[in-house]
């Protein structure tokens, strides 16, 4: 009986080293984050840290995550939410420092759209400062489009070339399935190309260019993108060539060659006509010396017949 509460004794002794072990790694290790966190009232106990390590969790990042967002006053955001979002490949800092900016903007975003948002593959931090702060865009942008300017016809044929400054912001409620920049500045230009192609004159753009801006905005070409069109701006805008008269020389040209074409094909038809006749002239020439020929014979046939009498012999 000793012998075997000697072993018990030193089994549990063990067992309770290895805990003890065990307890000094994980102290050593998680000790700092604890503290940080419990200083800072994230509300992140020990326990929870060492699972986060078990679930492949890295507790740094939500640990540091979840101290940015309780000190800026977002306390509705859950531990479980932030492991969870980044075991879904999310950027977590991202999103928190988005809701920040959102909260300080009095935007209204909650974590599940943002989370959305950043696992759509879009930039959330950077729609939120959009969303503030609105960008500029250069319509047409010669970096994606290789173009300089909008390239436009009014009614009385001359062309205009303009430029375009379109001022948007992000509409967060459309960010999720939302057109693209790229949308944005396709439909600007196509609507600036067809205000001045309704204009009657070129003289009435070049003195309002505005008329364009307006006519644009009225037609709502934010809808269904992820932006929100603020201004039109025409930044530039030149006179280029005259296509209307262009296009009136190269028809009367066309007119002219078309006319040059059915003459040469009038001059071949009298040329063939004139030969034809005198092909007619030739064979009906030949009828007439067979004919010709065939008179000598007659005449020596009646004689031979009886048929023609002389003078003498009357």
């Amino acid at each position: 009986m000793p012998e075997i509460r000697t072993l018990i004794m030193l089994v549990v002794g063990g067992l309770l080293a290895i805990l003890a072990l065990v307890f000094v790694f994980l102290f050593a290790k998680y000790f700092k984050l604890w503290l940080r966190a419990f200083v800072t009232r994230a509300k992140i106990g020990p326990f929870a840290l060492v699972f986060m390590s078990l679930r492949k969790v890295n507790p740094n990042v939500i640990v540091d995550s979840k101290i940015m967002a309780v000190q800026a006053g977002l306390t509705s955001i859950t531990t479980e939410s932030m492991e969870a979002h980044y075991l879904a490949g999310g950027n977590i800092r991202r999103v928190v420092q988005a809701l920040i900016a959102a909260h300080r903007a009095k935007i209204d975003l909650d974590w599940e759209t943002a989370a959305a948002i950043d696992l759509a593959g879009r930039n959330v931090l950077e729609a939120v400062q959009t969303s503030v702060d609105p960008k500029v865009i250069d319509c047409p942008d010669p970096r994606k489009h290789r173009r300089n300017t909008l390239d436009g016809v009014a009614k009385d044929g001359i062309q205009l070339k303009a430029r375009a400054r379109v001022t948007v912001r992000t509409n967060l409620a459309q960010l999720v399935g939302g057109a693209t920049e790229e949308t944005v500045i396709a439909r600007v230009g196509e609507g600036i190309v067809s205000a001045i192609g309704s204009s009657e004159s070129h003289k009435q753009v070049l003195a309002n260019p505005t008329m364009i801006a307006r006519t644009v905005l009225n037609k709502g070409l934010d809808s269904q993108t992820a932006y929100e069109i603020v201004s039109i701006d025409i930044a530039d805008i030149d006179v280029g060539d005259n296509i209307g008269a262009r296009l009136q020389a190269d028809q009367a040209e066309a007119d002219m060659r078309i006319a040059r074409a059915k003459a040469e094909e009038r001059r071949a038809i009298a040329v063939a006509k004139e030969q034809e006749m005198r092909a007619l002239t030739q064979e009906n020439r030949a009828h007439v010396v067979l004919a010709e020929a065939e008179v000598p014979k007659a005449i020596g046939d009646a004689f031979r017949g009886g048929r023609l009498r002389t003078g003498s012999q009357n």
